[in-house]
Formats: C-alpha cells, structure tokens, sequence
C-alpha cells in the first residue's frame, strides 16, 4: 500500500472540518467551542492529521494559529471536497423531489434590476421550491471569478470578454449586449427625432466611476467619435440612484439593452436616436469546469436561454 492510499484512508472528513475551523476562527480553544468538542481533542485531531501527513499544517504563536502553506494546500483541496459532498446531497434531494433545490449566484446590479429576476420569474413559475440565494458581485474591477473558484457560488451571471482565456471555466453565451445612451421621458431630448453624440457632451451626465471596465468602454465610445468624456454630475453604480434620477428629465445616462427589456423602471425611459459606437459584448453564464453543476443549476441555465431569446435574435 503506498503512502496516499495510507493517507487516505487515515483522512477523515471531520479532520478537514477540524483543520478548516481552527484556521478560520485562529484559535484551537474558538475551534472546539463552535464545534462543541474539547479542545485536547481538536488538538489530538491536527496532531494525528500531521503525523499521518509527515507535515506541520499549523504555526502556533502566542497570537494564534494560522495555517502553513502546507495546511493552506490541504485546504485548498478540503474545500472541492465539501463542495462537491453538497452537490452530491442537492442531486439525491432534487432525485427524490424534482420541484425543490437550492442555487446560488452570482451578478451584478444591472442585472439584478432587470434579466436576472425575469429569469428567476419563469424558473419560479415551473420549479416554485427551487430557492435561489443571490449574491452581489463587484463590476469594478477586471473580472476574477474569485466567487466560483472558491465555490461560494453556482453560477455567475456577467459580461464578459470576447476571448475569455481561462481555462478552468465554462462560458455559456446567452447573447450580445448593446449599450445605448437614455434620458428621462420629461428630457429636453425625449422628442428629437435626430441627435448627434457631440451635442450631449455637456449635458449632465450620471456616470460610473473612472478607472473601472464601464468607464473604460464609455471612454473608448466618445473617443472613437472624436469627443472628450461627458460632464459627470453624479459617479456611482447604483442602478437606484439612475432610476430616481432619470426621470427628472435633467440627466443622461447610458444603459444595457438587457435592462431597458426586463427593468421595471423601463417606461420611465427612452433611447435617445444617437449613435453610440460601444461594441456588444457577451453576457454569459459561468460555471467551473470540472464541477459538476446541481440539477437546479441546470434548470436556471435551460431558463436562462428561453428568457434571453429576444435579446439573443438582436445580435
């Protein structure tokens, strides 16, 4: 018998929870009063996980334990293991009641506001015991997909680049987004039948804030018309701070085609008749490679598609 099946075989799972817990809570004592076991036998615990290892997975000090690069590896691994363990039980639960599961993901706010709850609507309608947990994502920053890779999320609904070179994930392309400039119907240029992008320079415009992917795409669109950037009266990603502003009439602003679709405040708006060289790009499902996706996530995908339809025939 070589070393890793002996390895094997020693590991339990329960050590892994020990391992996890005392280096997220940084103290042996915190880890077995959340654990409700003594602390001599979480202690006995790590001690019997790094002999049977030939490693030490833990650095004692007087300030805490924390975790050596060999404890970080084991539970780099722990983590796949308990996820794909709660993907197994979602499975056997959704076996024995196809209507019920539980999915979790991950968007930003402009979906949030507008393709996400028509998707979660229709998914709703036909699976009413499937709960769906829905976590923010920060739209920033270049995209890292630090939510699946450490598997806090099923799935995550973003825009994304053409070429996506990362290998571990799936990309699942729902359609191409267009970006159009807006303004309140009470707007001074609701009626114009004919605008030119160089005439809104100066008007106030709510914006995202610089240095982030969306003001790098709206630079690139006045640039590409051979304009400087717009006035901005208000910086903020808030999808509810446009909603309460545009209708004033003062502002402009520009938003998804996917949002102007499925938003509820979508009335309250028009598309201004101006062009606005910004390319579609790609909103997609994500997922991890090598993962395999609980029946409610697939559900949410097979949804995802027949709601999205419309916007995918506008390509």
């Amino acid at each position: 018998m070589d070393r890793t099946e002996l390895v094997s075989r020693r590991l339990k799972l329960r050590d892994l929870q020990l391992l996890e817990a005392v280096v997220r809570l940084g103290s042996m004592a915190q880890a077995a009063n959340y654990l409700h076991l003594s602390q001599p036998a979480v202690s006995k615990a790590i001690t019997g996980l790094e002999r049977a290892l030939g490693v030490r997975l833990l650095d004692r000090s007087t300030r805490g334990v924390e975790a050596t690069r060999y404890g970080n590896a084991l539970l780099k691994r722990g983590t796949a293991i308990f996820d794909e363990v709660r993907q197994g039980v979602k499975e056997i639960e959704f076996m024995a009641d196809p209507t019920a599961g539980e999915l979790r993901i991950a968007c930003g706010e402009v979906f949030t506001a507008g393709l996400l709850p028509a998707i979660i609507d229709r998914l709703g309608r036909q699976y009413p015991r499937i709960v769906c947990q829905v976590e923010s994502l920060n739209t920033a920053s270049t995209p890292e997909f630090l939510e699946l890779r450490e598997r806090r999320v099923d799935l995550l609904l973003a825009r994304v680049p053409e070429r996506l070179d990362e290998k571990d994930l799936n990309v699942d392309v729902l359609f191409y987004e267009h970006v159009y400039v807006v303004a309140g119907r009470r707007s001074k240029w609701a009626h114009r039948r004919q605008i030119k992008l160089e005439d809104l320079v100066d008007e106030p415009w709510l914006l995202v804030p610089p240095n982030t992917l969306s003001s790098k795409m709206i630079e690139d669109a006045f640039a590409a018309s051979g304009l400087k950037m717009p006035r901005a009266s208000v910086l903020s990603f808030s999808v509810h701070l446009r909603n309460s502003l545009l209708p004033t009439g003062r502002y402009l602003a520009y938003l998804p085609g996917s949002f102007l679709h499925f938003g509820a405040m979508r009335a309250s708006f028009k598309v201004l008749p101006v062009h606005f060289p910004v390319k579609p790009m790609p909103v997609a499902i994500i997922s991890l490679k090598n993962r395999t996706l609980n029946p409610a996530a697939q559900l949410f995908l097979k949804c995802a598609h027949e709601v999205s339809a419309p916007m995918a025939k506008r390509r």
